[in-house]
């Protein structure tokens, strides 16, 4: 943030801070509702200086990158539900088939798939008294 001031010799003075933020411009515009920055955009248009006035065009820019934003956020909470649901339905299919692969700690699990178990957007395939994640899965049989 930039700010100016008049020094003792009547002289103009300039001084500057920032701050600096740990995550992406992205995540910045990503935890801003639309009404959020509604009331900063009326804030803003309040205290502008009546001298030198913000340009419509900046304005309607503003609402426009906020509206770009919100659709972008709404197409990743979209994609985001269709790959889960893909990732169930991929699983589910898997229930009653013969399938090999690798467990987490290197192991290698053969058998019937007998259930599925879903979590944290995970599913995890239960292969007798062991688990299989749908993606470590590396053959899969009719039985």
């Amino acid at each position: 943030m930039s700010t100016s001031g008049v020094n003792n010799n009547g002289a103009t003075t300039q001084t500057s801070s920032s701050s600096s933020s740990t995550g992406s411009s992205a995540d910045a515009w990503n935890s801003i509702s639309p009404d959020d920055f509604l009331k900063m955009l009326i804030t803003e248009l309040q205290n502008q200086d009546p001298t030198n006035p913000t340009d419509s065009s900046q304005i309607l820019q503003q609402i426009s990158e906020i509206r770009n934003i919100q659709a972008t956020s709404d197409l990743t909470t979209t994609l985001n539900q269709v790959l889960l649901e893909q990732t169930f339905s991929a699983a589910s299919v898997l229930v009653g088939k013969s399938v090999q692969g690798m467990a987490d700690d290197g192991t290698s699990v053969a058998g019937t798939v007998d259930s599925v178990t879903f979590g944290n957007g995970t599913a995890t395939l239960n292969v007798g008294q062991q688990t299989l994640k749908l993606g470590n899965v590396q053959q899969i049989n009719n039985s």
